[in-house]
């Protein structure tokens, strides 16, 4: 009898239905069927692996349609992202709202990591709603927007610049020198993607400046992406990660998978089954501690630049 293929060793099972299962369960059963559902299923294992290694204003978006009269909507100030609507007067009010912020802050640069650490405060202290922001800033959590100058945000800003010359500097370039050196602080680092955009290189290329001033460095040890776009256009939103390898973002031996997927399916079902897998797993963690509120970020002590690369890092191991 010819011996089997080695290439054909694991075969597909089909996705057995009960009723009562949990997301993680469900994402046990999705380990052994096809395409996408199975790289879910293998993001839900790399995360849990990584892990074992050390609206807020009260303004709305409202369901909507995508097959809406755009012209009808325009005249009634309704702006539309596919089958979400939001209102344009509450959109240009909300800039006004972080112009005011903006104007109260000291006239000087800010990364985008200490002005959004700053808004998340003012955004706590006059609402208490919970939302991105105001949850990254009690939790002391650095958030970098490499592209914050592509939003609302920055036409805030360049309002209260207007407003009051020598406001409204974001330093970019000091986000990217802060993004490297925390990596050179701690350079065993994952990269989570979702949808790709500018944020997905910019976390991605941290590593890859960050090794130009540490060789311990080596890219991101575990990554996984939930995107929607294909690699065969050249976009970075499509790119995959072993091209990413290519480029020294990711470590050549790096626990990675790609999802092609609408985050807002994914998403859910993937971090409600992490919700009962990883627990145990963080209990076995040390978070690592932030300071945020200055204009030099620290981690567990130690200074993070964003004038200069570090040259000192601790062990990868």
């Amino acid at each position: 009898m010819k011996k089997k293929s080695r290439f054909l060793q694991t075969p597909i099972e089909p996705f057995p239905v009960d009723a009562g299962l949990t997301a993680d369960q469900i994402l046990a059963r999705m380990e052994r069927i096809s395409f996408q559902g199975r790289n879910l299923a293998t993001a839900h294992h790399i995360w849990r692996k990584m892990l074992q290694d050390h609206e807020t204003r009260g303004r709305h978006h409202y369901v909507g349609s995508p097959h809406a009269d755009d012209a009808a909507l325009a005249e009634e100030r309704v702006d539309r992202v596919y089958d979400t609507y939001a209102s344009e007067d509450e959109f240009i009010a909300n800039d006004s709202w972080i112009a005011e912020f903006v104007s109260t802050l000291d006239p000087r640069p800010y990364t985008s990591r200490e002005f959004l650490y700053r808004l998340g405060g003012h955004l706590w202290k006059t609402t208490g709603s919970d939302g991105i922001l105001t949850a990254a800033y009690r939790a002391n959590v650095p958030i970098f927007c490499p592209a914050i100058a592509d939003s609302s945000i920055g036409m805030g800003l360049s309002q209260a610049r207007h407003n009051k010359p020598g406001t409204g500097y974001i330093d970019v370039i000091g986000d990217i020198i802060e993004s490297a050196n925390i990596i050179i602080r701690r350079p065993r680092t994952a990269s989570i993607v979702l949808g790709g955009g500018t944020p997905k290189n910019f976390i991605n290329q941290a590593s890859v400046q960050a090794e130009f001033y540490s060789d311990e460095v080596g890219g991101h040890r575990y990554a996984l992406q939930i995107v929607t776009d294909v690699p065969h256009f050249g976009g970075a939103s499509g790119s995959s990660l072993e091209e990413a390898q290519s480029w020294g973002k990711l470590s050549s031996d790096s626990a990675k998978v790609s999802v092609q997927a609408d985050a807002t399916i994914a998403l859910p079902l993937l971090v409600s089954a992490l919700a009962t897998t990883a627990a145990p797993l963080l209990q076995q963690r040390a978070m690592p501690v932030f300071t945020v509120a200055s204009r030099v970020m620290t981690i567990d002590g130690h200074p993070v630049p964003n004038e200069r690369f570090e040259e000192v890092n601790e062990s990868a191991v």
